[in-house]
């Protein structure tokens, strides 16, 4: 059953205007109690791991409904890191890879961190043009971490398929309120707890049938089993099949927490979410005197250049924000409303009209 926007956020209780989704989500109350019963029963020796199970195959399905692909194209594990480490372990020795200027680590360290990979950085705003012969694959985020910023993914997709590259897109800022192309890219990588609404714990790789078949099982542990429950003794391995023979042994709390995040994210759909997102930061610019969004299109993350201690003051005035790469990150979700995005630039306009000349 299908859920409206003003319905869905009767189920947040945050005390405060709430623009940092993209340093961590907010939990819907039926994920945040489904994670405490689970600590809970763990505490009274009733856990039982069966039932837990069943919240990383329900999370699997919402998040594949939420992007479009197969569940049987995802995988679950903890961390982006350690699925772009798959990657780069499967590209051969001298293979070249593309990436974006100041990208989030997590994605480039483990392509530089690997040695015999040639790794390019270029502008954001440049890299489907320069996308080379010879390159073998191109890895960026869909929305940059410190400012919002979206890539150009219709003409990157196209650059990439031109000259035989494969596309690695992380989504950890934009799924959950950006539409994305999962089907058109070879690996899409996601962690779970930003937009996505989950705990800390939780990520998901997907990606075509012929890319994942590429990557190698190399931390497979018996979750990774065709048969969990008849994995965890002896050889030979008992891998399954498809994109769960790349999952990892889940923190089963969290993933107790995200199933009912997931769901909710689906009842109200992707477009209502990004329409509402994208309205309120387009509005909380507007009540700035801030520019329109830049080439890429218009992002649920705003950027600030704000006088130091401008995240202080607004978390004092009740409104919590960040600050990355020098400027005050505010980012718009399903959790934030007209009346957030009005307190905040209320107390921000002010400390604008005092920063230093040329910040």
């Amino acid at each position: 059953m299908s859920l409206s926007i003003r319905d869905a956020q009767r189920e947040f209780g945050a005390g405060v205007a709430y623009l940092n989704t993209a340093t961590y989500g907010l939990p819907p109350r039926a994920a945040h109690e489904a994670m405490l019963a689970a600590e809970r029963d763990r505490a009274a020796g009733l856990m039982e791991a069966g039932a837990l199970d069943a919240a990383v195959t329900r999370s699997r399905e919402a998040f594949a409904g939420l992007l479009g692909v197969p569940a049987g194209r995802v995988a679950c594990g903890p961390q982006v890191s350690y699925f772009v480490g798959l990657v780069a372990a499967s590209l051969p020795p001298g293979a070249s890879v593309l990436v974006a200027d100041g990208d989030f680590t997590s994605l480039l360290w483990p392509f530089a961190a690997r040695d015999g990979l040639t790794v390019r950085s270029v502008p954001l705003e440049r890299i489907a043009e320069e996308v080379r012969p010879g390159d073998d694959l191109v890895a960026v985020s869909a929305v940059q971490s410190a400012d919002g910023r979206i890539a150009p993914l219709d003409d990157l997709i196209g650059a990439a398929r031109a000259h035989g590259a494969r596309i690695l897109l992380d989504a950890t800022q934009a799924a959950g309120w950006l539409p994305l192309p999962a089907g058109r890219v070879d690996w899409l990588v996601c962690g779970g707890y930003k937009w996505l609404l989950g705990p800390r714990g939780t990520c998901f790789l997907t990606g075509t049938p012929e890319a994942l078949d590429a990557l190698p099982a190399i931390s497979a542990g018996w979750y990774a089993g065709a048969d969990i429950w008849d994995s965890v003794y002896g050889l030979p391995a008992r891998l399954a099949a498809g994109a769960r023979r790349l999952d990892l042994s889940p923190a089963w709390q969290c993933w107790a927490g995200h199933a009912p995040a997931l769901e909710l994210l689906g009842r109200v759909g992707v477009q209502a979410i990004r329409d509402h997102d994208v309205a309120l930061a387009r509005r909380f610019r507007a009540a700035l005197g801030l520019p329109p969004a830049g080439p890429g299109g218009e992002s649920a993350i705003v950027a600030v250049a704000v006088p130091d201690g401008a995240a202080e003051t607004l978390r004092a005035g009740g409104v919590i924000a960040s600050v990355r790469a020098g400027r005050l990150r505010c980012s718009f979700h399903l959790t934030t409303t007209e009346a957030d995005a009005d307190k905040a630039a209320e107390l921000l306009a002010p400390l604008l009209d005092r920063r230093a000349p040329g910040r």
